[in-house]
């Protein structure tokens, strides 16, 4: 079982299945959502239980994606492709250890000048 919150504790949930090896995304979007970049897991929707839905703010950065942020403290916290039976998860947002190991880096095309990918893992450009 894994537990997360928000920064403010009104959004807590848990999980309970394992985790995936999270991926970070560089992507313009990701980047203004988070901050910096994002890291994320991907877990069953079904494997998911959200406690604070109510605030819980949705924003739809397209027609198949939408993003989840507390409403109350602004942690960014779920990235949920609407067509898929899954839910990302923000890996900054878990209270437990995740006992996982960053996997790989995508849309390193659209990253930030002001810092470097060097921990050797693969690196994709979208």
């Amino acid at each position: 079982m894994h537990e997360g919150s928000c920064l403010c504790g009104a959004v807590r949930f848990t999980v309970g299945s394992d985790l995936l090896p999270p991926t970070a995304c560089h992507c313009t979007r990701c980047r203004k959502f988070t901050g910096h970049y994002e890291a994320g897991t991907d877990v069953p929707r079904s494997a998911v239980s959200i406690h604070g839905e109510d605030s819980i703010t949705w924003y739809h950065s397209s027609d198949k994606v939408r993003r989840g942020f507390c409403s109350i403290c602004g942690s960014s916290l779920f990235f949920d492709p609407l067509h898929l039976d899954r839910i990302g998860i923000f890996m900054g947002a878990f209270d437990t250890p995740t006992n996982t190991n960053l996997a790989m880096h995508i849309f390193v095309a659209d990253k930030g000048d002001y810092y470097d990918i060097a921990d050797g893992l693969p690196q994709n450009p979208q």
